[in-house]
């Protein structure tokens, strides 16, 4: 079982981002109503609510977590690294397998705290998993172009 990610600041996300002034306090209380009634990451919702962008979540993550934050847009990745987990899997978690070393696999995520995508990838591939922190639209183009489900552009 993997124990759950340590939090480096023990500020929670609204928080580092009002203190970083990316948002202001009552956008923080529309993302968190929106929150409350339908659910959801709040950082997906204050991307939504074109608050922030995917790139100031993936940082303000790292920061939160620790997590090193990696933007995939020119990052060439091994094609047989990649397919260690199927398409399927990648896309379900939005991760992609981006390094293999040894016993240890290096994997992009827009979500770190997704315990169970890492213990499946633990699983699926018998490594362990390092973590890093990509942005959702970097880490679904990179599935597109590595899978090839969409044509190649």
């Amino acid at each position: 079982m993997i124990t759950p990610p340590k939090r480096i600041i023990s500020k929670q996300l609204g928080e580092l981002l009002l203190d970083k002034k990316i948002i202001n306090e009552r956008q923080l209380q529309k993302a968190l109503a929106v929150q409350k009634d339908k659910g959801g990451l709040i950082g997906g919702i204050f991307v939504l609510l074109g608050y922030a962008t995917e790139e100031q979540i993936a940082q303000s993550l790292t920061t939160q977590f620790g997590y090193p934050y990696l933007p995939l847009t020119n990052y060439e990745i091994d094609a047989k690294i990649v397919k260690l987990v199927s398409e399927n899997v990648a896309v379900q978690y939005n991760l992609i397998i981006i390094d293999k070393i040894g016993n240890s696999l290096t994997v992009a995520m827009s979500d770190p705290l997704n315990i169970h995508a890492i213990e499946d990838v633990e699983l699926i591939t018998n490594c362990k998993v390092q973590v890093f922190v990509s942005t959702q639209t970097d880490i679904k183009e990179s599935i597109k172009r590595y899978y090839g489900s969409v044509s190649k552009g």
